[in-house]
């Protein structure tokens, strides 16, 4: 262990510089890591999908639907199946949403993923089981199982529960709860100090 601290270990001439390298990439990545709201990520909550101001009309027609009162974004869009494999796809599916909104790639309508239409379509089995096995509830041609592992649950129920989303022109007006700003506060004061005096 010592040795490979040793061969590690920049000559004495470099350590000073090396240091502060080393500190400009940790500033950075933790300037980063907060500017994004990467911790944000980790939880729950559906206002964490309103940094993005793409998913404003999602957000919007989700809190106007009954589902808003039973289940969060994540409750129907991330597998349920393992805690290994819930994190796995949230980290990948929020790394394809960070890729494309930094390079300002988004599409005007947002479609969902192969991936993500496995994972609403468990969720909805998996939180409408009893609906689904109920026989006096189903309209009498799907009262066949075969019948109702053929189809998918929004061929039926396709504004549940987003209406009738098309991107951003269709919920123009759409109400979201706006991200904190990601600017300190003592960096905000001097700003307007600085612009008071010009």
């Amino acid at each position: 262990m010592i040795s490979i601290i040793k061969k590690l270990t920049p000559p004495s001439q470099w350590i000073v510089p090396v240091i502060i390298a080393i500190g400009i990439f940790v500033g950075l990545g933790a300037f980063a890591f907060h500017i994004s709201r990467a911790p944000s990520y980790l939880s729950d909550s559906p206002s964490t999908c309103t940094n993005c101001h793409i998913m404003a009309p999602e957000y919007s027609t989700w809190a106007h639907s009954a589902h808003r009162e039973y289940a969060t974004c994540n409750d129907c869009h991330v597998p349920h199946n393992n805690m290994a494999n819930h994190y796995y796809f949230k980290a990948m599916d929020g790394l394809r949403h960070a890729t494309i909104f930094t390079l300002r790639a988004e599409p005007q309508v947002i479609e969902i993923k192969e991936a993500g239409r496995n994972a609403v379509q468990n969720n909805c089995i998996r939180c409408h089981e009893k609906v689904l096995t109920n026989v006096k509830m189903m309209r009498p041609e799907y009262t066949s199982n075969q019948k109702r592992l053929e189809r998918k649950c929004w061929e039926c129920h396709r504004e549940t529960p987003h209406g009738k989303v098309k991107g951003l022109s269709s919920t123009p007006y759409a109400r979201v709860p706006l991200p904190e700003s990601p600017i300190p506060t003592w960096l905000k004061k001097a700003m307007e100090k600085e612009n008071t005096k010009k």
